[in-house]
Order: C-alpha cells, then structure tokens, then sequence
C-alpha cells in the first residue's frame, strides 16, 4: 500500500486541477460566449441588452420548425442534401486603380462580397477572402468557389461595408488584412465595433438611419434590414445587423447585406434617399428543408423580386448564393428560380441578372426605369411546377 501513495498523491493532485478547471469553465465560459457588444440606450429596435426586428421575428426558431439541436445536426451531418460540386472555376478580375466620373465597375467577388468601383472610389461590401466561414476559420461551411479577384490584386479600398457580424459576412482575418494594408473607413451598425474591434481594427458604428459623410456628395447610410447576428450561442442579437445606402453623384449604391424580407418597408426608406443605380440583393440560402421558399432571415428569388420593385428597379447584382453551402437547395437553383420566375411573371427588363463570379460589370447610368414585376402574376408563379421542382 506504502508504494501507491506517490500514485495515489498525483492522481488526486490531477483530480483537483480538474474540478478546479471545471469550476472555472463553468464559471467563465457563459460570460465568454454572451459577449456584451453594445450598450446605450433602449430604442425601437433595442431593449437595453439585445437588438431585435421591430417589425417582426428573427430565427428565433429554427427555420425547419424542429429544435434547434436537431437543426443543427442535420447541418453537421446532413444525407438528404441535392449534390453541390466540391469546387467550381471561376474568372479571376484584376480590377483598375480607379474607376473616376459617372462610370461605374462592379466585380462580384464571392457570397456577399462585391467590389464597386465609381467616382474615384474603391467599396467593399462584407469581405471574405478565407476559405472557411467559421470560428478560428476551421469549423464552419468550406468555398465551393474561390474568390473572385485575388486578394493581392484588389485596389486600394477606401470604404468597407459590413452588414452584420455571422462568420461568412464578418471575417476578421480579411478585416485585418484589409486595415493594415489600405486603412479603409469600415463602417457597420451598432456592436460590430466590439467585434472587429478584437481584431484591432477600428470601425465606424452607427444606428439605422444614422450618416457617415465621405466627402461632398458622397454618404454612408446605415439602413434597416431584417436579420439576426451571432458569434457564438449564447451572443445572440447583442449586435446589430442593417442594410446600407451610399450616394453618389451618378445614383446611390444598396447593399441589402443578409436579410429576411419583414415588412419589406426599409426597402422603401432606402430608396428615398435618392435614385438607386445599382442594388446588390441576395436570393440565396432559403431553403432548410425540403420545398421551403423563404425563411424569416433570409429571402428567396420572389422576395428579392418584390424588393426589386421597391427600389425603384434598379440594375441589380444577384449575391448570397453559390460561394458557401449553407442550406438545402441545389447550386443553381437561386439564379434559375430567379429567371424562371422573371419570365413567368413577364419581367424582360435584364436588369436583375445572374453575374459570374469574377467578371467585371459595367453598370449603366441613371436612365428611366422599366416597369415594375406583376407581383399578383409572381405569387402564383411561385406555385408554378417550374419553380416548385427546382432542388
């Protein structure tokens, strides 16, 4: 018995370290994962510890209806998916320095990310150059298509657009990446400061309907949307989430950022601050189980359609689809859908159209815009068996 007491010593010595350490975990790890991101006072859109919808819910609930650890299962190991490719080929643009006057070049990038190029400037919405969309970019959804313009060959950025802080919008090591090289004013909403602030990269955080002024002629307006945020389980909603609006002197620049389509009002207010030559909305992501169309947090082709008609049928850059398998719809079905439902509902303007990653668009000037999409006529289209098989 004399010789296991060394034995028995070490083994209680590590036993105690680890009640210790399990004490501490179970201390500090919920605090670690609700991150206090913002406060300020209580609003229409925050209740002095969370931001929410003020015109409805979020995904509060899981957009399959079950619980939420079943959802997540399904995500890790799903069997039941329409097959994607492992990698697709894509263009690679080598963008000019500066694009100046009314011209305008824009290059969709990948998912959410999409380089404009007018009036001498140089924007970013939402950059995401790694490869994985994820905590410590190694657990989360891997690109299908690698981005679109290599990162050493962007131009110097002068204004960055971040939406909202979920990992395939919010990428810190781009963020970094981006601020050491160029110092580019980063503007998001409320909280995300916090978040790239960790990074130390300084942001400008504004409210919905709050202003950021470039130079003459030239404004960054934070607008509302309809989505959620979260870095990790327990943070949910402690950041705010919006859409923006840039003018310009050629016509105002929308980037819808990730959004549910809500009361779709915030599409008229974003449109208000003057003509939209170009917008920038997503159509995919809307499917988490077989034969969904839409969710509260992200819009399908017929929800982008009818924000199209809100917006004053701008040219429009079709995003979120195609980069990151994040749902259960098949690769092609957004773009398809989305034309499938065009020509249903009559829509033949051409202005909201499928662009190729990597292939550079010159966007027309301000011209009279065409007549908007027979929303009565796109509702049963969606019912259509055209639209309906599409996986």
């Amino acid at each position: 018995m004399p010789r296991f007491k060394p034995i028995l010593r070490v083994a209680g010595t590590i036993l105690l370290w680890l009640v210790v350490a399990l004490c501490l975990v179970a201390t500090a790890l919920p605090h670690y994962l609700d991150r206090i991101y913002y406060l300020g006072a209580t609003s229409r859109h925050f209740d002095g510890e969370r931001f929410f919808n003020p015109t409805g819910p979020d995904t509060s609930a899981p957009p399959t209806g079950g619980s939420r650890a079943g959802f997540f299962a399904r995500m890790v190991a799903p069997d039941d998916r329409p097959v994607w490719p492992d990698r697709v080929a894509v263009a690679k643009d080598t963008p000019p320095a500066r694009v100046s006057g009314d011209a305008m070049r824009v290059t969709w990038v990948g998912h959410a990310t999409v380089l404009v190029q007018t009036a001498g400037l140089n924007i970013l919405t939402d950059p995401m150059w790694s490869d994985v969309a994820g905590p410590f970019n190694l657990a989360g959804p891997r690109r299908t298509a690698p981005p679109g313009i290599a990162f050493d060959a962007l131009p110097r950025i002068d204004l960055v657009l971040v939406s909202h802080n979920h990992y395939d919008h919010l990428d810190l090591p781009t963020l970094k990446r981006l601020w050491d090289r160029d110092q580019p004013v980063i503007v998001a909403s409320l909280g995300n400061d916090a978040v790239i602030g960790n990074a130390g990269v300084p942001v400008r955080a504004l409210d919905w309907g709050q202003r950021l002024k470039l130079r003459e002629g030239v404004e960054v307006i934070v607008n509302r949307n309809h989505h959620w945020s979260s870095r990790w389980f327990a943070d949910r909603n402690r950041a705010l989430w919006s859409s923006f609006v840039v003018t310009l002197p050629g016509g105002n620049l929308f980037f819808a950022g990730d959004t549910g389509a809500g009361d779709y009002t915030w599409a008229d207010k974003a449109a208000s601050y003057g003509p939209i030559r170009l917008a920038i909305l997503p159509i995919g992501a809307f499917r988490f189980q077989e034969g969904q169309m839409r969710t509260a947090s992200h819009i399908g082709p017929v929800e982008a359609i009818k924000l199209w008609n809100r917006l004053g049928h701008p040219h429009t850059l079709p995003m979120h689809w195609g980069t990151f398998r994040l749902t259960w719809e098949g690769y092609w079905t957004p773009p398809l859908m989305l034309r499938a439902l065009q020509s249903c509902a009559g829509e033949t303007s051409g202005r909201f159209a499928p662009q190729s990653i990597g292939r550079p668009w010159t966007i027309p000037v301000l011209s009279a815009p065409p007549a908007p999409a027979d929303e009565t006529r796109l509702d049963a289209c969606e019912k259509s068996p055209a639209v309906t098989a599409l996986r």
